[in-house]
């Protein structure tokens, strides 16, 4: 199933930037086709419909690059934050989301901590980056993201649930929730 979606990304992607360059009409339609097929590849293993696809793809333009995703790792009295996301069916993640637009990766992580969490935070360093694809997170996506995970000590704050939390909890490393939500992190190391 995986090389179906890498196809169906890359048909995408080729379809984006073909339109993107391509002035020719005939070439276009072609492009347009391509990104027809590559929306039907990725309903049939996504749980996006084909217009749902079409509708996304549509107000991508450009050379096709991947998202970046952001998560702040942590530590109080060593134990590790973690918030129980609402839109994920309450499963437990490291706080974090989407890169906005004119954010740097930095001041990303640090939004997206004081949003779900209630915490303020500074960036120490960067952990790690990881290919959500090759980390083998589910549900897989329709397009690429590179996930960001940085190291946060805490300046301020405090626990605040929120239209995005039900929960907001540190952990030890024996005591980590079963219910993880493998669309944002993984168990191993929380990649």
């Amino acid at each position: 199933m995986r090389n179906w979606i890498e196809w169906g990304r890359k048909l995408q992607a080729i379809s984006q930037i073909g339109l993107h360059f391509s002035d020719n009409q005939y070439d276009r339609e072609r492009y347009e086709q391509i990104g027809v097929i590559a929306a039907e590849i990725l309903a049939s293993h996504t749980n996006l419909s084909v217009t749902e696809l079409l509708q996304l793809n549509a107000a991508e333009f450009g050379y096709a690059t991947p998202k970046v995703d952001v998560r702040g790792v942590v530590f109080q009295n060593d134990k590790i934050l973690l918030v129980r996301e609402i839109a994920d069916a309450g499963k437990w993640t490291l706080p974090g989301g989407f890169a906005d637009i004119n954010d740097t990766p930095t001041q990303a992580v640090v939004r997206e901590v004081l949003e779900e969490s209630g915490f303020e935070t500074q960036v120490t360093k960067l952990l790690a980056v990881y290919d959500r694809e090759q980390q083998k997170h589910t549900p897989p996506f329709p397009y690429s993201i590179y996930k960001l995970f940085f190291h946060c000590q805490i300046t301020g704050g405090q626990p605040q649930i929120n239209h995005e939390v039900s929960e907001i909890a540190f952990f030890g490393e024996s005591e980590l929730p079963a219910e993880l939500s493998e669309s944002r992190v993984k168990r191993l190391g929380f990649a």
